[in-house]
């Protein structure tokens, strides 16, 4: 009799698959994640950072509090903008939100 369990045991184990085989399902998910989601988010920060590095005098941007202004004055982490007649705000470089291209029809007309 214990031999008999001994050897249902034995068989058991035999026929189990490999520890690895666990993880596969992990592993697809972890890969299924990195291209739907991380590496893409990840360009279009690549993306945004440029776009933002190239800001020059002269841009209407978009702040990410929404406010639009022109770029007056660039520094290294500073950007001056003017948002109206002799309004002018000195915001972080990296709060800009959007660059607009110009000749850009205002939203109200």
């Amino acid at each position: 009799m214990t031999f008999d369990l001994l050897a249902a045991a034995g068989a058991g184990a035999a026929g189990a698959p490999p520890a690895w085989i666990s993880f596969l399902p992990i592993v697809g998910m972890i890969a299924i994640f990195w291209f739907l989601i991380i590496r893409p988010q990840m360009k279009r920060q690549k993306d945004h950072q440029a776009k933002i590095a190239a800001v020059k005098k002269g841009d209407q941007v978009v702040t990410a509090g929404g406010l639009v202004g022109k770029v007056i004055k660039v520094d290294e982490t500073y950007v001056e903008l003017e948002l109206g007649t002799n309004v002018r705000v000195k915001a972080i470089k990296a709060t800009l939100g959007d660059i607009i291209p110009p000749g850009g029809k205002p939203a109200n007309d």
